[in-house]
């Protein structure tokens, strides 16, 4: 195996964009945080604290599998702390399913369908909140098979395929309503991302790919001389927003009451089809992955500001725990692989996981890896199964489900 690691220096110049952040950041649970929709009880005696209406309070991740069948439309939830299975409405012709981590996203030509899984997370800094609730079908979103959908607890960005965005209320996503709160003006180019009270957005001007940060109106505070060429795929990690550009990424993070950017390249020409165009990563994780071509995958931690390409078989999926896990890749073997990421060296292999020619197609049909902090998943369509990893020792199978369905697409929610 080779691996060929590329290293941005930390003391690269920041790109400091022209913009005050218009609220500080809060790790305490007394008050509103910027990423945290629900305020503290205007009472701490009347109402326990991270009290949610409708909701149950655990002490552990309440994760749950969203997965649906585009064939015969049917859709299930499998809740991963009792291993019961849910049914919600069919949602025939579904190309990509995503999720916000409580919200399912399913992507067909007549619209995007929405589905609470009622499993979540809030995450305080110095403590987190885990909690349950009932599952839910919302409702449709009038964006179709191509339209790209980014969240935080306060907005749902939802930009088509024509780069017109509207935003929605997240608040009344979670009471089971699509409320539109905005549309911001201009095409943008790519998703547009919350993150820290603003919009994260690219439009074309002068013959080039800037980025913009708007407010969460959509109105415009900063149009700062930062370019991206060909942006495509996003990642919110805890050290910031990843945006992939031709020559690598993009590091955009809010700081000293400004928003920077930090260039991260890939300190050597890539081919087009070997670059990185999606991310994969445990959410919030500062380790991402993405395919770099048919046989190999690019691993970028963004601590370190470096990309790492690990030459593995032909890939069909890859994902990682983050520092100190092995990078997961499902291969055209069927079987799960484990990487040492600093050398590249085979560490694991499962036997072949996937039945029949369960490989998958094109359009994010091909199985996929989902990672938490103890656990991988991996969907065997054909099989109508699901695997559960144990990444931590040697990629063991801790437990299969079987289903009625073949579970084509699939995403984990509570994390």
């Amino acid at each position: 195996m080779t691996v060929r690691r590329n290293v941005t220096p930390r003391a690269s110049a920041a790109l400091v964009l022209t913009t005050l952040l218009t609220a500080s950041l809060l790790t305490s649970c007394s008050g509103e945080s910027g990423n945290d929709s629900r305020s503290a009880a205007s009472s701490a005696s009347a109402t326990p604290h991270g009290y949610v209406e409708g909701a149950q309070e655990a002490a552990e991740q309440q994760s749950r599998l969203l997965l649906n069948d585009p064939v015969g439309g049917d859709s299930r939830v499998l809740d991963l702390v009792t291993g019961k299975v849910h049914k919600t409405a069919r949602v025939e012709g579904a190309v990509r399913l995503g999720t916000d981590g409580r919200f399912g996203y399913l992507h067909a030509s007549g619209g995007t369908h929405v589905l609470d899984s009622g499993a979540w997370m809030v995450d305080h800094g110095d403590h987190v909140h885990y909690y349950s609730a009932a599952v839910r079908d919302v409702g449709e979103l009038p964006a179709g098979r191509q339209a790209q959908v980014r969240s935080d607890v306060v907005v749902t960005a939802v930009t088509d395929e024509d780069g017109q965005t509207v935003l929605y209320d997240r608040r009344k996503l979670e009471k089971g309503k699509i409320v539109s709160s905005g549309t911001p003006a201009g095409v943008h180019t790519g998703a547009v991302v919350p993150y820290e009270e603003h919009l994260l957005a690219f439009v074309e001007e002068d013959g080039s790919t800037k980025l913009v940060v708007l407010d969460r109106k959509g109105k415009r505070v900063a149009s700062p001389d930062v370019e991206c060429e060909e942006p495509r795929g996003d990642a919110v990690t805890r050290r910031g927003v990843v945006l992939g550009c031709a020559d690598g990424a993009l590091l955009v993070r809010a700081q000293d009451g400004a928003f920077t950017a930090d260039r991260i390249p890939y300190g050597e020409d890539v081919p087009t089809k070997e670059r990185a165009v999606s991310f994969r990563q445990r959410p919030g994780s500062d380790t991402l992955t993405a395919p770099a071509g048919d046989d190999a995958v690019w691993v970028l931690d963004v601590t370190d500001r470096a990309w790492t390409r690990v030459q593995t078989g032909p890939v069909i999926a890859a994902n990682t725990a983050g520092e100190g896990s092995p990078l997961l890749v499902l291969e055209a073997d069927g079987s799960l692989h484990g990487y040492d990421i600093a050398t590249g060296k085979r560490t694991a292999r499962t036997k072949p996981l996937l039945t029949g020619e369960g490989r998958g197609g094109t359009d994010g049909r091909k199985p996929v890896i989902e990672v938490d902090r103890s656990r991988a998943y991996v969907n065997d369509p054909e099989g109508k199964k699901v695997f559960e990893i144990d990444y931590n020792d040697d990629l063991r199978v801790a437990r299969s489900f079987g289903l009625d369905i073949e579970p084509v697409l699939m995403a984990e929610t509570g994390r």
